[in-house]
């Protein structure tokens, strides 16, 4: 009997797979997807993975030439995903704004930075694919279900299932589009908020209206919608009371910014001694099976050349092309450090921190690369706590600078920081990269491609994405600023993770880190991480609570997480819904679909709203935020936001259910 690999690449067959159409398609949908996964990522904190809608449009515009083939669907689906991958830079680069370092993005360091790190991540994870991929039983349920998605578009009823899809997307696209573009407008309003007393502290109940967020919720699944909803119990009714209690309220005084200050300056750094502490026990957990894969992989490269044949689909990029690319890149690196530090207040000690700085990347690397890899292959790359890796970079890499602190005046504590945060920048760009490769070379794996081939297009994609991100990155900031920066405007963006990373950083090199509340975070992930593993061990791993999105859940503010849970709510009943359908696969990747196509209309349409206002603040408008804005404030607006909303949830799972109720043959 034939396997599924011989079904969909005959033994042999010489196919298009890395074509030139592939590449540009790839290119377009790069553009797409990477722009929405850099405003969405700095809004809310989370980002999507691309790999499915990218593969549903390939298929949906390659079915027009006749030679078209699963490989080359899967190229651009590679090249697409790599690039949203690395949007994920946001959450370290804009902390070089906030604490002033930069005014903007430097176009052409950016660029650098992002693309090294990239490109690091690809080969770093080359000789990982033998032990994670190939030769593991690690369930890979995104590149699962990426491969599902090709593999139907290859065989009968695949083309009516891709156009359902793509109808899917679409619709949930526009409903999505309209409902943000509403806001803008001020007929209704984009967050229900409503604070109130807690004895003698406060809090308040607040959601942002974003159909992105149920989007988001459905994706994650309900395991880490309920975990984020914890972490929103313990911040707004424990430990925001608490500490505005300490802080104390004066009589008639405005509840607001007293929330407001105590969230930012104390809970915030709890919610990172939770995710420090969930980060390091993932990392413990998941280091030997690493070490035994690598060893395994070593082997099987000695085997190759010692003569062994291998099948065109076992070959991988030649390990002398991927030593040599490591080590060559870091030339560009260290005289890239070297230009940063070489001059003002670290040139006295430039050549100490390169030094250091360069042994970091090799190590630390490495071993990311691998954690970062076996994350994917546990619970998919978007589920991955790639941020809570990043947070442990900047940790290592600030301990490290510390050894030369002692030596620098005060005036150099800013470039220190600096300095800090573009290790972890760098090293951040492994990480992303090296949690989307092997997920990525999984597809690849499941529908007969080239590994070496595959390799390749996730290098284009890194340099599609690291020349793309920096020109948003600007326009967003430019138009909306991020919190806390002088100049900021009123919707500016939280940025969550470079805030977080640049404050740990800032506090570490600075010596006036509040270790104390980071230390009660550690102690509530320590209990998070107890209730996980009994919660685990209890149910045979059927019920769990991810210690790290507890933390997001405590870290970020209420009204960027609380519907992330109502969509994960969402998401269950829907996918309850659909293990009872006629054919449970589609209608379980319809909704999938639903909620990717929520995610892109409002993150697209929130990327061009930037650029709306980028253009009246240039016009000379004195109010460009609102440029959009069709009334005033009025006490309607909120009421019928909310039913908008509700009525427009409604509309979509109802109409999905429909549409995937519905046999593919109809």
């Amino acid at each position: 009997m034939a396997t599924d690999v011989e079904q969909v690449r005959p033994a042999g067959a010489g196919v298009a797979e890395l074509t030139i159409r592939g590449i540009v398609l790839g290119a377009l949908l790069t553009f797409l997807f990477t722009a929405a996964n850099v405003y969405l990522g700095l809004k809310l904190g989370l980002t999507f993975a691309t790999s499915i809608p990218a593969a549903v449009i390939s298929m949906a515009v390659l079915k027009f030439f006749a030679d078209s083939t699963i490989q080359e669907n899967n190229i651009v689906q590679t090249i697409a995903s790599a690039a949203g991958t690395l949007s994920a830079i946001i959450f370290v680069l804009p902390g070089l704004i906030m604490i002033g370092y930069w005014t903007d993005f430097p176009y052409w360091l950016s660029v650098l930075v992002i693309g090294l790190g990239g490109i690091l991540g690809v080969m770093y994870s080359v000789p990982l694919r033998r032990a994670l991929v190939t030769g593991s039983d690690l369930p890979y349920p995104e590149g699962l279900a990426a491969a599902e998605v090709l593999k139907v578009g290859a065989g009968v009823g695949g083309a009516e299932e891709n156009r359902r899809g793509l109808v899917a997307i679409v619709w949930a696209s526009i409903v999505s589009a309209a409902y943000f573009t509403l806001t803008k407008t001020k007929i209704i309003v984009d967050t229900a908020t409503k604070s109130f007393r807690v004895g003698a502290g406060a809090s308040h109940l607040t959601a942002s209206l974003s159909l992105a967020l149920i989007g988001v919720g459905h994706l994650v699944g309900m395991a880490v919608g309920i975990a984020m909803f914890v972490g929103v119990l313990i911040s707004w009714t424990w430990l925001v009371p608490h500490y505005t209690a300490i802080a104390g309220i004066p009589t008639g005084a405005e509840i607001d910014p007293i929330i407001s200050d105590v969230f930012r300056s104390k809970v915030r750094f709890i919610g990172a001694g939770t995710m420090l502490i969930a980060a390091v026990w993932t990392l413990a957990k998941v280091i030997g099976p690493i070490v035994r894969g690598i060893t395994q992989a070593i082997a099987a490269n000695r085997a190759r050349g010692a003569g062994e044949q291998l099948d065109l689909t076992e070959r991988d990029l030649p390990i002398t092309i991927v030593g040599g690319a490591i080590l060559a890149s870091m030339l560009p690196i260290g005289l890239l450090l070297w230009d940063f530090a070489g001059k003002g207040a670290l040139a006295s000690h430039a050549g100490a921190l390169v030094a250091m700085s360069l042994a970091y990347i090799i190590v630390a690397g490495l071993i990311i690369a691998s954690i970062t890899g076996y994350m994917a292959g546990l619970i998919g790359a978007s589920n991955s706590p790639v941020s809570g890796v990043g947070i442990l970079t900047a940790v290592g890499i600030s301990l490290i600078l510390l050894t030369v602190a002692s030596g620098l005046g005060p005036d150099a504590s800013k470039s220190l920081v600096a300095f800090a945060l573009l290790v972890t920048a760098i090293i951040f760009g492994v990480a992303t990269i090296a949690n989307d490769n092997l997920q990525d070379l999984k597809t690849g794996q499941l529908v007969g491609a080239t590994p070496w081939r595959q390799q390749v297009a996730l290098v284009i994609g890194v340099v599609f994405g690291a020349l793309i991100i920096p020109p948003v990155l600007n326009v967003l900031n430019s138009t909306l600023g991020f919190v806390g920066v002088p100049g900021a405007g009123k919707d500016a963006l939280n940025a969550p993770q470079a805030a977080l990373i640049s404050s740990i950083t800032t506090g570490i090199l600075g010596g006036s880190l509040d270790w104390s509340l980071l230390r009660n975070g550690a102690i509530i992930g320590a209990v998070i991480v107890v209730v996980d593993e009994v919660l685990k061990r209890a149910s045979g791993g059927k019920y769990s609570l991810p210690p790290l999105a507890v933390g997001m859940g405590i870290y970020l503010p209420m009204e960027l997480t609380l519907f992330v849970s109502l969509g994960a709510l969402l998401g269950w009943f829907y996918n309850r819904w659909a293990e009872r359908a006629p054919n449970p696969a589609f209608a379980e990747r319809m909704g999938v679909l639903m909620a990717t196509g929520l995610i892109v209309g409002e993150s697209l349409m929130g990327v061009a709203y930037a650029i709306v206002v980028y253009a009246a603040d240039k016009a000379g408008s004195k109010d460009s935020a609102n440029v959009l804005a069709l009334v005033g404030d009025t006490p309607w607006a909120m009421p019928l936001a909310i039913a908008l909303f509700a009525a427009a949830v409604a509309f979509l799972y109802v109409w999905t259910k429909g549409r995937a109720a519905r046999p593919l043959d109809a």
